[in-house]
């Protein structure tokens, strides 16, 4: 692995919860790097650990030790300002379930971030078009969540992660609240931008067919990496990715650190 490549390193990172014979432990001792430009899938049972995996990568929660460096800065160690800009404007967020506030318009929702930081819905206007464009909500911007479908939230949501130009965007289990229709629809647009824009994307699911649109699956058991699945070179199908994802899942009771 060519280590300029790196975007996100996370070492020896560990999440204990509780004390005594109440201890339960989250993370044990998870290392693993984030290439630029790469889709990263997260995989494993409910209680795994993957998603206090990424809260702690979102700072939303702190590892009981270990570390996450994103472009060669300890996260760690940010505090106030520094921490206030790592989550407004170096991380996106996709939640499970949208998490729009009902009383601001789909427009107002995307530029919600920019607004943290003094920045208006007119002066990135520019912005929100285009994402509204890929995502293909142009004609929703205008609308208040309670009038838009659940794929339409999902991918308002999608463009409020993106619109302040992230390093990485943190997607948690995104289509869990959506259809298949929408949920393939999400995905769709999801790697156009992973592939156009070479926008890193780390997304936890337990959905092998959303999955499948990765270009590499870390599968957590326990606190722990238990395998590793990398896309096939020279453009293997997502149908192919598929069925290897699955056959990785139905073993996931047995264990292998190996690389397919």
């Amino acid at each position: 692995m060519n280590t300029t490549d790196r975007i996100l390193q996370v070492e020896d990172l560990t999440k204990t919860y509780g004390k005594g014979d109440s201890k339960t432990e989250a993370l044990r001792g998870i290392t693993f790097d984030v290439l630029e430009g790469e889709f990263l899938g997260i995989m494993g049972a409910s209680g795994s650990g993957k998603t206090t995996l990424l809260n702690c990568i979102a700072t939303m929660l702190r590892p009981s030790s270990g570390r996450v460096v994103l472009r060669g800065q300890d996260i760690s160690a940010f505090r106030g300002g520094r921490l206030a800009n790592y989550r407004g404007k170096r991380i996106g967020y996709l939640f499970q379930e949208f998490e729009l506030l009902d009383n601001l318009t789909a427009r107002e929702n995307i530029a919600l971030p920019l607004a943290l930081h003094g920045n208006t819905a007119r002066q990135a206007e520019g912005d929100i078009q285009r994402l509204s464009a890929l995502l293909d909500i142009t004609d929703t911007l205008d609308k208040f969540p309670a009038q838009l479908s659940g794929g339409q939230k999902q991918r308002v949501a999608a463009a409020r992660a993106l619109i302040s130009n992230p390093n990485i965007v943190l997607a948690d289990e995104p289509t869990g609240a959506l259809d298949s229709k929408n949920s393939k629809t999400l995905m769709d647009k999801l790697a156009t931008i992973n592939q156009e824009e070479q926008k890193t994307i780390m997304m936890v699911t337990h959905d092998a067919k959303a999955a499948s649109y990765c270009s590499r699956i870390l599968f957590i058991q326990d606190g722990r990496i238990f395998h590793e699945l990398r896309r096939g070179l020279g453009g293997e199908s997502v149908a192919a990715f598929y069925e290897r994802i699955v056959t990785v899942m139905a073993q996931l009771g047995g264990g292998s650190a190996n690389v397919l």
